[in-house]
Order: C-alpha cells, then sequence, then structure tokens
C-alpha cells in the first residue's frame, strides 16, 4: 500500500468525533501504527489539547499525553509540534495556557476565548513544519465540530481541517447509546461546506454482533450521504489514556493478590504512572473518592495534580486524609507523585499566587515544606534510589528514570531523608518509615522497581508474590501493534487511503 500516497508533500486525515471519550485518541493512535507499518513516515497532530495528562518531550518540553502516544505508536521522537496548544484546567472556568510546551499563564474561559485567534499562526506554524517532514498527518479533533455556540474561531475541528485540506472521518459512540442521532445531528449542524469535508462515519466501541445493526449502516449512510467506514468493537488494549474521563478511574478493579488504593484527586494529572502496575498480573489497582471505598490496602498512592491545595483541602474535608494517616500509623506504606508528594508535607505556600495564593498545613506525613512558583520546572532525568528506609529497603542503590513537571519547590526541615540522587547530583524527595515521596513521574515503568515494590507488598503480607518481569516500552509497542490489528480488521483501509489520496 506504500504506493498509494503520493509522497511529494505530506497528505492529512481528521478524525473528529461526535462528542468527548468517543475515541479519537484510540482511533488516531491506531492509525498512525497502521500507516507506519504500510511504509509511510507519519506524525500525529492536535491542534488544541484539553488534558490534565501530559508529558515531558526529551528537550523538556510538555505536550499532551495523547499525542506523545499517539508519536509512539507511529514509531518517532515526540515535539511538541505534535500538539502546539495545551490547556491543563485549574479551576471549573480556567486553564494554564501551554504554547509550544512552555507556559503563558492562567485564562479564564472566556478571557481565552476572546484572545484564542492570536494563536492561529503558532498552530499553522507548527502543522507546517511537522507536515515538510512526513508522508501523512493524522490530526484529532477535539470534542465535538457541533458546538454551535464555539464555532466562530474554530480551530480544534472544521477550522483545523480547512488550514490542513484535511479530509475528516466523524466517530460515533454508540456505547453510551443514540449512536444514529449522534452522527446524524453532528452533521446536519454544520454548514454545508463543512458537511462536504466529512467523507466518512466511524461506529466505535461496538460490543456483540455487528449483524445486529441491520439496515441501519445504509440508513444512515443515506440519511447522511457519507459511506461508513467501518464499524470497531470495544477493544481490550491497554494504551494510556488521555483525561480524566477515562476508564481506568471508574472500572472495577480485577481480582488480585496486591491490593493498591490510588487516590482519585479532582484535578488528578499524570494518572498513566499507575499504568505498569494495573498491566501486572496479580495486582489491582482501585481508584479511590471516599473514606469507605479505601479499606485495608497493600499500598496507597498519592498522584498527581494541577491543583495541590484545593485537591488537599478535598481530601481534608471528605474524610479521606484521616484514614491515610490513620493506616500510615499502622506502617501501611504510603507513595506521594508529585502534588501528591507536596502534600505529605508540612506545609503548602503559595505568596506567588501560582494556585490562587494562601497557605495550607500538609499532612505532617514527611518533613518537607513546599512553596509555589509561577515557573514550571520540566525535564526528563534519571538517577538512583539512596539508602531507603522501610518496606521498601530493597530499593536501596536501584536506577530509575522519569520525568518532572512541578510548580513547586520543596524542601527538607530537619532530620529530613532524601530518598533520590538524580544524575546532575541533587538530591530529591523524601521519606519517613514507610511514607514515600518524590517529584519523579514514571518510575513504576522500571521492571526492576516494580519487582522490589510487589515483592516487598507480597512479603508484608505473608504471601509469595514474584510477578512475572516485563519490559514496560515493549509491552507498549505489543499493545499499538495490537490495536492496528483491530483496526484493520475493522475498517476499509482501502476506502480510507483513497479519502487521502483525494483530499477535500
Amino acid at each position: 500500500m506504500a504506493d498509494r500516497i503520493n509522497k511529494d508533500r505530506a497528505k492529512a486525515i481528521m478524525i473528529q468525533g461526535t462528542m468527548s471519550n468517543a475515541g479519537k485518541s484510540l482511533l488516531c493512535t491506531g492509525l498512525c501504527r497502521i500507516f507506519k507499518q504500510d511504509g509511510y513516515k507519519v506524525a500525529p497532530f492536535k491542534s488544541q489539547n484539553m488534558a490534565l495528562n501530559s508529558a515531558i518531550t526529551s528537550d523538556g518540553l510538555e505536550m499532551g499525553r495523547a499525542q506523545y502516544v499517539q508519536a509512539e505508536a507511529a514509531g518517532i521522537e515526540p515535539s511538541v509540534l505534535m500538539n502546539p496548544i495545551l490547556l491543563k484546567p485549574v479551576t471549573t472556568m480556567g486553564s494554564q495556557l501551554i504554547v509550544r510546551g512552555e507556559v503563558r499563564g492562567n485564562y479564564q474561559a472566556a478571557e481565552y476565548f476572546r484572545m484564542k485567534h492570536q494563536l492561529i499562526p503558532e498552530i499553522q506554524s507548527a502543522y507546517d513544519d511537522l507536515a515538510a517532514e512526513n508522508d501523512i498527518i493524522v490530526i484529532e479533533g477535539a470534542g465535538s465540530p457541533a458546538e454551535i455556540n464555539l464555532s466562530k474561531g474554530d480551530f480544534a475541528n472544521m477550522g483545523m481541517a480547512k488550514m490542513a485540506g484535511a479530509p475528516v472521518i466523524l466517530a460515533g459512540d454508540i456505547d453510551r447509546g443514540g449512536v444514529f442521532a449522534q452522527l446524524y445531528g453532528t452533521v446536519k449542524l454544520l454548514p454545508e461546506d463543512e458537511q462536504n469535508i466529512i467523507k466518512a462515519l466511524v461506529i466505535n466501541k461496538f460490543r456483540g454482533d455487528v449483524s445486529l445493526l441491520g439496515n441501519g449502516l445504509d440508513m444512515i449512510s443515506d440519511l447522511t450521504g457519507k459511506p461508513v467506514a467501518g464499524v470497531i468493537p470495544m477493544m481490550d488494549v491497554d494504551i494510556d489514556d488521555e483525561d480524566s474521563l477515562s476508564s481506568r478511574l471508574t472500572r472495577q478493579s480485577k481480582p488480585a493478590l496486591i491490593d493498591v488504593a490510588v487516590i482519585r484527586l479532582p484535578k488528578i494529572s499524570n494518572f498513566t504512572d499507575l499504568a505498569p502496575l494495573e498491566a501486572t498480573d496479580g495486582v489491582g489497582v482501585r481508584y479511590i473518592t471516599s473514606p469507605g471505598e479505601i479499606g485495608n490496602p497493600d499500598l496507597i498512592v498519592i498522584p498527581g495534580t494541577k491543583s495541590t491545595i484545593a485537591d488537599l483541602k478535598w481530601m481534608r474535608s471528605s474524610g479521606i486524609e484521616a484514614v491515610i494517616k490513620k493506616l500510615s500509623s499502622s506502617d501501611t506504606p504510603v507513595i506521594g507523585i508529585c502534588g501528591g508528594y507536596q502534600m505529605l508535607g508540612e506545609k503548602i505556600t503559595d505568596h506567588e499566587g501560582a494556585e490562587g495564593g494562601g497557605s495550607i498545613r500538609g499532612m505532617e506525613l514527611l518533613p518537607v515544606v513546599t512553596e509555589f512558583q509561577h515557573e514550571k520546572h520540566r525535564t526528563r532525568t534519571s538517577g538512583n534510589f539512596l539508602e531507603v528506609s522501610g518496606i521498601f529497603s530493597s530499593l536501596t542503590g536501584q536506577p530509575l528514570t522519569g520525568y518532572e513537571i512541578h510548580m513547586g519547590r520543596t524542601i527538607l526541615e530537619g532530620n529530613g531523608v532524601p530518598l533520590i540522587k538524580l544524575e546532575n547530583g541533587q538530591l530529591m524527595g523524601c521519606q519517613n518509615g514507610n511514607v514515600y515521596g518524590s517529584y519523579l513521574h514514571g518510575f513504576f515503568d522500571s521492571a526492576e522497581c516494580r519487582r522490589e515494590i510487589l515483592d516487598e507488598l507480597g512479603k508484608n503480607k505473608g504471601i509469595d508474590f514474584s510477578p512475572e518481569s516485563f519490559n514496560w516500552s515493549e509491552y507498549k509497542d505489543q499493545q499499538y501493534n495490537k490495536l492496528a490489528a483491530a483496526l484493520r480488521a475493522s475498517l476499509d483501509m482501502e476506502m480510507i487511503y483513497k479519502i487521502i489520496e483525494k483530499g477535500i
């Protein structure tokens, strides 16, 4: 198939959805892998992403997790060119604006809507740079193109399709019901010129026998004037999710020997840290929203958050903090990552107003204090565990790699004991008995770290638990291939290649 596309210039295909969480990200990820397998140089692109799950590029810049994953599927180095605008919600009405990987400030929704047209040159420039280096660009839309209240000045959906000259495939989510109404309504709410940009429909997340759809596919095709390019089944693939709509956060944990309770903070971010544990046989990861759900876990994890102070107040008022402190006092191990690490300390202050100002008492489980700063620290890094106390003493000396992404500066107080020595010689994190905290995301990716942690949790429980070790990078690659195979079996790839070649 590699001769189907004229490689003299980049072609584009755009996946839009009838709603948020319609499966756009997964479709784009799978198409990136398919085009790579077929011999093309392919790159993902999303002009504007709103998500709390982000990633750090090799040059220390921040981008949406979804496009980072799609770049991995495409077999290329992730770049902020693939996601020039990232919005990270801070409050219900405002977000941190990140342009080409760097923070521009915090904006209320109305304020951002008024100024966002100024970002169009940034988007066009990023897309042009990416298109100059690739054969195919797989563009992901945002939300729905039929948000008629937001259509003016749009550059996330049809506005982006026009900028890139990208034909659109519209995906609907049958799992939530009303898929035919979703598809028909979305198409018909668009002006005629934008309807014409949509070249095909896809029904996503189907369960059961496709024959049950009967003549529905022909009917929706006749009603919209758009062919159906495929019916994609609900797939059992383990690929990083984009944001808090993720099913990871609500699905029932599988029966397990090792029980990990993760606090589902209101502004939880980078919960993909836990994905390697979820993928490990014998480990159950539960996301907790109330004190009664915590039970008696083998490990408690307080993950990252975009609003540390607000989420700490939520933990306090909900009673979750009190339960964690009680369990910690009886030696249940607690790990805090990034914002979770900040919460475990003595005090958090925000003199610069990064999170609205003020100060708050921490959980007082680690002898550290945190002060927020407007400047965001972003970097990939590596290092080694220092001498580790408590249950995880076997981690002593273990190498680890990951990334930092935070706006606070945390310092040890009194007899505070650091946890990690970074490759640049700096000390990071803190430990106190069975309580551990650091800014390093991604250390569960290490097979060695996972094995030591899980082995010790098993011993602490009085069971012999030696999970099979696996390489996380290889595991992810297998999942991308699995996704691509499922899409090939469900999509009319002949039709999709013709759509790409013809354009809009």
